[in-house]
């Protein structure tokens, strides 16, 4: 029998991504195009930002199921509240490091934008470019970087039993790291969004999907390197 604390944190990610999908699915249905202006102002930019970030908490909440459960399931082995505010800490902490790239993910956007190298539906508008963004992640996808960062990812219990610190600013500091960990693994898959579209919500599932199967399923590592075998015959293909 799933616990109360287990069931209360598993409904809170899965109501998190909820909202953040209803969110994107609104945008997609207002037909929410990047603003074609000769420049963007700072509310342009903060609308991309917050776009990128909601995205973000979207695609990867569910990564954090797994630490969160089983972090508090420690928590309460070691005779503490399983639902007291670390838990939340912990959580923001992996957050953050999302929001974080959300940032810069919108800077990129702004700068393909002043470089008139983005189309209305926030995909790049040379072939070259796109094709070197599927080749990058693509090897990326076989790199010793990648796998040691897939695997902090996969072995959530190796990874609190390696990283673990006491206290509020310890559970916050955790959720940093861990955030740090799953960044490294899925940071150049986010840059495809700008090959295939950043609204383009199909391939934001897809991708959502794959991460999933990539930290998660059985074969994940063998899963990854075919993904980047995959994306570097293609980025070649797109720049031919």
């Amino acid at each position: 029998m799933i616990s109360r604390d287990r069931a209360i944190i598993a409904s809170c990610i899965i109501v998190i991504t909820a909202l953040a999908w209803m969110y994107l699915i609104h945008l997609s249905a207002q037909n929410m195009t990047m603003p074609m202006v000769a420049s963007w102002s700072a509310t342009d930019y903060f609308f991309t930002f917050a776009m990128w970030s909601v995205m973000m908490v979207g695609m990867m909440s569910a990564s954090a199921a797994p630490v969160l459960l089983l972090f508090s399931g420690m928590q309460k082995n070691r005779g503490g509240r399983t639902l007291d505010g670390t838990v939340l800490l912990l959580g923001l902490g992996y957050l953050i490091v999302w929001v974080g790239f959300s940032a810069f993910a919108a800077l990129a956007q702004l700068a393909l934008h002043n470089a008139a190298m983005l189309s209305p539906s926030m995909a790049t508008t040379s072939s070259i470019l796109g094709g070197v963004v599927l080749l990058l992640a693509g090897v990326y996808q076989l790199t010793p970087v990648k796998h040691a960062c897939l695997r902090q990812c996969q072995s959530p219990l190796g990874f609190l039993m390696s990283n673990w610190r006491e206290g509020r600013k310890g559970a916050l500091v955790m959720g940093l790291e861990h955030g740090k960990y799953c960044l490294g693994c899925c940071w150049a898959l986010m840059w495809v969004l700008f090959v295939v579209g950043v609204m383009n919500l199909a391939w934001v599932a897809a991708l959502m999907a794959f991460i999933l199967i990539e930290k998660f399923g059985r074969s994940g590592v063998y899963v990854a390197r075919l993904a980047g075998v995959a994306m570097i015959a293609a980025g070649i293909l797109v720049i031919k």
